[in-house]
């Protein structure tokens, strides 16, 4: 794939850096293979200067010189990126965008006619920066098989990857896309109930960060129903499961659905305009 594969990345924020970033790290494509575009010129030189990639002044000069454009600018800014780049896109072109709620019907409404890049969405997350990114692709027009698993072959090096429905990836945005954020909440709240205990502030934060990833891990590696590896640390009348009782009481288990839902149903929003 690093033969043949050229990529260009048109806005470096968090997650557009986290992305090259991760792509690097994992030596999943070379950096003479990326090109980089941003407004902040600031932000593209140092990136360039620290990981080596190309930048480019010009979004659609970028899109001249990429097999796959990713477009990780912020949703209220893809009419203006489309505008830009719309009438350099080719048919053999394929354009990516991780976008929280962009359609590919906005998309493809914003193409030429007569240009049909392959259209493709992807919900990426921050923890592809390192390697335990969870991630959904939603093809759109022109998007071949082919072209789908080249896509995905790439996002494997930076976690896991499914390919569902657009239909769905609202739901994927709440979930995965939003939903470290959640978790990152947790492990501060951990951490702080550690020190509330009288764990030192550094011992605290390495456990709960330890922990989280330790479960969720042992989620993915046993294939074991989470429920049934709760039931594991709850012995009888033990610490356990008087913590999750607290947890009950504070109604855990519906903030959480609360969260997603919420994410989710921002992200409907966003696709509406």
């Amino acid at each position: 794939m690093a033969d043949s594969f050229t990529l260009g990345v048109i806005g470096v924020g968090n997650m557009g850096a986290a992305l090259v970033r991760g792509i690097l790290r994992a030596g999943a494509l070379p950096p003479q293979q990326i090109t980089i575009a941003d407004p902040d010129v600031g932000k593209t030189s140092a990136l360039a200067g620290e990981l080596g990639m190309h930048v480019s002044a010009d979004n659609a000069q970028l899109v001249g010189s990429s097999e796959y454009v990713v477009i990780a600018v912020k949703p209220n800014t893809v009419g203006a990126v489309m505008k830009e780049i719309s009438g350099s896109l080719a048919s053999q072109q394929s354009l990516v965008s991780i976008a929280a709620g962009v359609t590919l019907s906005s998309l493809s409404g914003r193409l030429p006619q007569g240009i049909s890049p392959a259209l493709i969405r992807v919900m990426p997350n921050t923890p592809a920066l390192v390697g335990a990114g969870a991630m959904a692709v939603a093809p759109g027009p022109g998007a071949t098989e082919d072209r789908v698993e080249k896509l995905t072959q790439l996002l494997r090096a930076l976690g896991e990857v499914v390919v569902v429905d657009e239909t769905l990836m609202d739901a994927v945005t709440g979930l995965s896309g939003s939903g470290p954020a959640f978790v990152f909440v947790m492990v501060e709240a951990l951490a702080d109930a550690g020190v509330a205990a009288g764990l030192p502030r550094p011992v605290a934060l390495k456990l709960a960060a330890q922990t989280v990833y330790g479960a969720g891990k042992l989620v993915v590696e046993s294939g074991q129903h989470p429920g049934a590896l709760k039931e594991m640390v709850a012995s009888p009348g033990g610490t356990t499961i008087a913590g999750l009782a607290e947890l009950e009481k504070a109604g855990f288990r519906g903030a959480v659905l609360s969260a997603v839902k919420a994410a989710a149903n921002r992200s409907r929003e966003l696709s509406r305009g």
